[in-house]
């Protein structure tokens, strides 16, 4: 697949615009605030995003109230998002549950659901992991039992993202053999969800326990449906450790600038250099890999699976080694809780295992190759 990595005048303004909003309503002091209340959401920003920028129905079809555009504008998003540490379920919403959505248009669920999104009017999330973690479709065992008038689900589902304030929740379950994606309400009865303690405080996670739980049937016999939509997900989470890395590096090059050693500024050091010449690396390499992932989600192409595992794998491990530099070129200060450095260090462990860790997608990337 040949594809170009430049953006578009309208990309462009979209993410001045994004940036713009972000600086002034997602800097460090409103991240730390929202960190800090029950839900862990800022409905403010949330509610910003949707109505004055659009940012929920960037890929919904028109019909439906979206924009229609592509994935490579949702990227641009996303990357933003990424750069500010913006506590809003937008991956959830959109990255995943979305995602997995619109592979099935002909579903009446699908544009109710799609509608209220794209108006800002629904989060909306997917249950895939179950006790053990690990993220991964074909690990799925919890099953769907039918009754009289439809079908229930039991069991557990683990590291929800937002699944202790989704609306709606996508749940991967089996019925036989087979995959299926069915639909369960928020306030489902028979449904609990727990709030589960997270290193990143940024983005909530939750425990959901099923018991005899209402839900709709939305597709079965869907794996290569489910494996596409997540394969497009990690694309999206790749794009966002971007955004994250990018800032981090920006932020520590300023601080090597400015902190002073032996009478000259740190940068001034050859070790210093070495080391923020590797984040840079890093960093620009990272960008290409997750957007040739979006590119080729935004086109459907053979090479999704596979460009997706390489991009996932490979930005989850460079925004590591980023923010452990930053950490080590900042000294203790970097570690203490006034400084902005921990949380994007904290954000970088947990983006890397979700949707699945480095190793498990460079399995998969192996297994696609045919390795």
């Amino acid at each position: 697949m040949q594809i170009g990595l430049g953006f578009d005048t309208d990309q462009e303004e979209l993410r001045r615009a994004l940036r713009s909003m972000l600086s002034k309503r997602s800097d460090e002091g409103r991240v730390r605030e929202v960190m800090a209340s029950r839900s862990g959401t800022d409905t403010v920003l949330w509610r910003g995003l949707a109505d004055e920028l659009g940012c929920h129905g960037l890929t919904v079809p028109e019909r439906w109230g979206g924009a229609g555009a592509s994935l490579v504008e949702q990227g641009v998003v996303f990357e933003e998002l990424g750069r500010f540490l913006a506590c809003v379920p937008y991956a959830a919403t959109v990255g995943l549950a979305l995602s997995l959505l619109l592979r099935f248009p002909e579903q009446d669920l699908v544009a109710d659901a799609a509608t209220r999104i794209a108006a800002g009017d629904l989060v909306a999330t997917v249950a895939l992991c179950e006790p053990g973690g690990v993220w991964d479709a074909r690990a799925v065992r919890m099953e769907a039992e039918r009754t009289g008038s439809g079908w229930t689900l039991s069991g557990t589902k683990t590291y929800v993202p937002d699944g202790h304030e989704a609306g709606l929740i996508l749940v991967l379950a089996r019925i036989g053999t087979e995959l299926a994606v069915l639909a369960v309400d928020g306030e489902a009865p028979g449904l609990v969800r727990t709030q589960l303690p997270t290193m990143d405080q940024t983005r909530r996670q939750a425990r959901l326990d099923f018991a005899g739980t209402p839900a709709r049937l939305l597709a079965t016999g869907a794996d290569g449906e489910v494996d596409r939509a997540l394969a497009q997900s990690a694309a999206l989470l790749a794009v966002e450790q971007v955004g994250s890395a990018r800032r981090v590096l920006e932020g520590t090059t300023e601080y090597a600038k400015v902190r002073t050693q032996f009478g000259a500024p740190i940068g001034s050091f050859q070790a210093v250099k070495h080391r923020l010449a590797d984040m840079l690396l890093d960093v620009e390499a990272a960008r290409s890999a997750a957007y040739y992932a979006l590119f080729a989600a935004a086109a459907d192409d053979e090479e999704l699976m596979a460009a997706s595992s390489l991009a996932k794998a490979f930005c989850s491990d460079a925004l590591v080694r980023v923010c452990e530099a930053s950490v080590q070129i900042h000294g203790g200060i970097g570690l203490t809780w006034e400084h902005w450095a921990h949380l994007y260090f904290k954000r970088a462990r947990s983006a890397a295992v979700l949707l699945g860790d480095a190793a498990q997608h460079r399995e998969r990337l192996a297994c696609e190759i045919g390795l």
